[in-house]
């Protein structure tokens, strides 16, 4: 099994270490794995998707705005 080292804030550790029973590697290993998956999600929808990278971006852009839009109207 591979190795990493992560460095994390010195607050989040203090609370880590009040529920010390918990297996932080793991936590970690299966946090990773999720990523992993959705990140695969989306490659596979990328692929099949006909749009360039610039409209990728443009698209997303507005999504973005409309979205800043709405909860600035809400709150």
């Amino acid at each position: 099994m591979a190795i990493i080292t992560l460095s994390i804030p010195e607050d989040l550790k203090k609370e880590m270490e009040k529920s010390r029973f918990i297996n932080w590697s793991e936590v970690a290993r299966e946090a990773i794995r999720i990523r992993l998956s959705q990140l695969a999600i989306l490659d596979s929808i990328a692929e099949k998707s006909q749009l360039t990278a610039e409209e990728a971006l443009e698209l997303g852009r507005k999504i973005k705005q409309s979205m800043h839009k709405k909860y600035k109207q809400k709150g």
